[in-house]
């Protein structure tokens, strides 16, 4: 299976760091698995937009965009679900 290369943009990553280290370990660990797999189980094509992406984690969304010809999945936003539309 491809191995896709996963970017951040500078606002996801500044939230990344503002969470607390629990949220952090867990967001982490599911942001690695979509370098395997950029659809998991679970995973929503954002209505409205061509190539949005979302993937749960607790309260907090993770919202990424997969570039399927240069194999990039970036990492555009990470928001607390109440916030995320």
């Amino acid at each position: 299976m491809n191995k896709y290369k996963v970017q951040f943009k500078r606002s996801a990553l500044k939230k990344l760091h503002k969470l607390s280290n629990k949220e952090v370990i867990k967001i982490t660990n599911l942001i690695k698995e979509l370098s395997n797999e950029p659809r998991p189980t679970g995973c929503k094509k954002l209505k409205g937009y061509s190539n949005f992406w979302r993937i749960r984690s607790g309260n907090f969304r993770i919202i990424y965009s997969i570039l399927n010809e240069v194999l990039i999945v970036e990492i555009l936003e990470i928001v607390d679900r109440k916030n995320a539309y």
